[in-house]
């Protein structure tokens, strides 16, 4: 996919974006910014979508790496009635599919205040709720599989020294847990970027508001700019490419989601 993006931005018949003169005074910038990807960069919806996918994804990921902590923590070390329950619902978002998500999460802000659902839906907050709906999933499996790996005997063993439980997880097991919460960090942040379905249903897909890169490569083929649409895909690709590379080098191994 990546190599047929690629390959049609580089042998496509791309006119040139700037002046001739300009370009001649500017060689350099020319040959940055003379191609499809420099010209959709050059978009001010594209680069309001970047900004907003940067800004949501990086709150989303910070969301899910609260929830996803104390509660991988509970269903790792704690048996308790109605676990398995809560292990299925957590995995949820993660079966259905996308515009389900999109219309669950439609449904239940129905039932808050009328001011509430007025500064949600369809606004940046509706965004970054519709990305963490589903990143947390992940995040949470992660964090699971995380505090698995972790020797329990180590936490008794601060206990018994005299940690209070709080203490025992501050000073003991968050230490050894730092590449899996890395982890969880990078695969929230990439899933958030990757989001569409429940976006285009609770958020939707605002020019200039709730304009996100997935929701921009939608929008740019439904007014049939191709090369618009492939260049913010290599983008994503791009970042996805990083983000993961970077979970790998420095996140957590071994880890069975």
């Amino acid at each position: 996919m990546l190599l047929a993006d690629a390959a049609y931005m580089l042998l496509g018949d791309n006119e040139p974006v700037f002046d001739p003169e300009w370009s001649a005074a500017h060689p350099v910038l020319t040959a940055m910014l003379d191609n499809p990807i420099g010209a959709a960069l050059s978009k001010s919806e594209i680069q309001y979508s970047i900004t907003l996918s940067l800004v949501a994804c990086t709150v989303s990921a910070i969301l899910s790496l609260w929830v996803a902590v104390p509660i991988g923590y509970l269903l790792s070390r704690h048996a308790f009635w109605g676990r398995n329950f809560i292990d299925a619902v957590l995995d949820i978002p993660i079966v259905l599919p996308p515009l389900v998500v999109g219309l669950s999460l439609l449904i239940l802000i129905q039932f808050a205040p009328g001011w509430l659902q007025g500064q949600l839906v369809y606004q940046i907050p509706a965004v970054v709720l519709a990305q963490f709906s589903v990143a947390c999933a992940f995040a949470v499996r992660t964090m699971r599989a995380t505090f698995d790996q972790i020797d329990a005997r180590r936490e008794q063993v601060a206990l018994t020294l005299g940690c209070s439980r709080a203490q025992a997880f501050g000073y003991v097991v968050l230490p050894e847990a730092h590449r899996g919460i890395l982890t969880a960090a990078t695969l929230a942040w990439a899933r958030s970027l990757g989001e569409f379905g429940p976006l285009l249903v609770f958020a939707g897909a605002t020019r200039h508001k709730t304009e996100v890169l997935s929701t921009t490569v939608f929008l740019e083929l439904s007014v049939g700019d191709l090369e618009a649409a492939v260049a913010v895909s290599l983008i994503m690709v791009a970042a996805a490419i990083v983000v993961l590379m970077f979970a790998r080098l420095w996140g957590a191994r071994n880890l069975s989601i």
